[in-house]
């Protein structure tokens, strides 16, 4: 659930329900009402589905070091839902920024992981152990935010910087599957197409 008025939670206690949807809409971050299946709703909602997932593979039997990136992809992806909300540029420039050097963590991140794998010879079939196959689902769902916010941008202005990250989540979340696979002893599947 994305907050309504970011501001305002620093100064009141935050209400669960307010009956203002029980008609079918919501409102943007600036007050704007528009339908609970408008297609900002539809892209930043899939992105708390995604955060939701990173936060399930958070809860796993993982190491510190990627329980603290996972976080900070939470807290990304927060800033990103905000974005997607914000009715206009004006009040966007109020919310939490982006910058090039989220997406420079994730790669440091994948460069980090993959010292220790061994190379790819082939399509990895999802799996290896219950933690690797969540970032999979998280992997897929990270790919439909991607094709969301993409359909969005045909509509409004969206920070370049939202799909640049996106991108790279995706590619980080593949190779924390292959990381969490061999560090919790797993198997690694290769897809050996029929002939």
């Amino acid at each position: 659930m994305l907050l309504t008025n970011v501001s305002c939670i620093m100064e009141k206690e935050f209400r669960i329900y307010t009956k203002t949807g029980d008609q079918g809409e919501t409102s943007l971050v600036g007050g704007t009402r528009v339908k609970k299946n408008h297609p900002r709703i539809e892209a930043y909602g899939d992105l708390d589905e995604l955060k939701s997932w990173i936060g399930l593979i958070r809860d796993q039997e993982i190491g510190m070091d990627h329980r603290r990136t996972l976080l900070e992809i939470q807290d990304r992806l927060f800033t990103m839902e905000s974005h997607l909300a914000a009715e206009n540029a004006a009040v966007a420039a109020t919310l939490p920024q982006l910058s090039a050097k989220h997406a420079l963590i994730l790669e440091s991140e994948i460069d980090r992981m993959n010292e220790n794998l061994p190379p790819i010879r082939s399509f990895i079939l999802p799996g290896g152990c219950a933690a690797a196959s969540m970032c999979h689902i998280a992997r897929t769902v990270c790919r439909r935010v991607e094709r969301k916010i993409i359909s969005l941008m045909a509509e409004i202005d969206v920070d370049p910087l939202i799909i640049q990250y996106i991108n790279r989540l995706s590619d980080y979340l593949f190779v924390l599957a292959r990381a969490l696979t061999y560090e919790g002893n797993g198997t690694e599947t290769p897809w050996l197409p029929k002939r």
